[in-house]
């Protein structure tokens, strides 16, 4: 079977002024669907920009992406961002909520690209938002929640629409020790009790450790991919 994500000699660079800088180097991998892989590596190391281009947020120079079958490397602008709202589940470090909507309305975003009824939508936001332990803070407003609950609120929007792939950018960088450890404890239960693919990026080992899988990233270059 064809793993989720298979990547052959994938190559990005960027332009600053007049000069060319390589980040990612002829990059080869795969990620099989059900797993949850961390990216790591330090800063620099071009782990953010191959979870991009994984996520259909940029695309590469060069080489080989498929997600789920489709060479999305290839596809139109419209094409892509239909293929992102339909497939992929964003998680950030800094949440990226609306800070005038409340969690309910900040989950119910994806769908309103659906063509799900308004009872519909209100039936998976709350299904939700109860799944991330916050049905008694769906009217609340991001101000008016712990960062350790804006970031449930933003897991329960990325995974409202179902999924194919989640993909997480340091979600517990901005978090104390007590807020991660529940993050990261609700990322392995989308994980093992869901099958959802997580795809994360990380500069903490203990975060690191949660994941099945450990892909280790140096100057744009493939170390290892080993069990956590």
């Amino acid at each position: 079977m064809e793993p989720l994500v298979h990547i052959e000699h994938l190559v990005k660079s960027y332009r600053r002024g007049g000069q060319v800088v390589p980040v990612l180097t002829d990059i080869s991998l795969s990620i099989q669907a059900g797993d949850f892989t961390a990216l790591m590596g330090p800063s620099g190391s071009g782990k953010s920009t191959l979870l991009n281009l994984i996520a259909g947020i940029d695309k590469p120079d060069r080489g080989l992406l498929r997600v789920n079958g489709l060479d999305i490397a290839q596809m139109g602008e419209g094409a892509l961002a239909r293929w992102r709202a339909a497939n992929v589940g964003f998680i950030f470090q800094f949440y990226n909520l609306m800070p005038v909507l409340s969690a309910f309305e900040n989950v119910e975003l994806p769908l309103l690209l659906t063509p799900l009824s308004r009872r519909e939508r209100r039936e998976r936001v709350e299904l939700t938002l109860a799944m991330v332990k916050l049905a008694d803070r769906m009217d609340h407003t991001p101000s008016e929640l712990s960062g350790g609950q804006q970031q449930r609120v933003a897991i329960a929007r990325a995974i409202v629409t179902d999924p194919t792939l989640i993909v997480a950018d340091e979600p517990t960088g901005d978090l104390d020790r007590q807020s991660a450890g529940e993050i990261l404890a609700l990322m392995r239960q989308l994980n093992e009790q869901l099958g959802k693919t997580i795809i994360m990026v990380t500069h903490d080992a203990h975060a690191a450790a949660q994941a099945r899988t450990m892909i280790h990233l140096e100057k744009g270059e493939l170390l290892a991919a080993a069990a956590a």
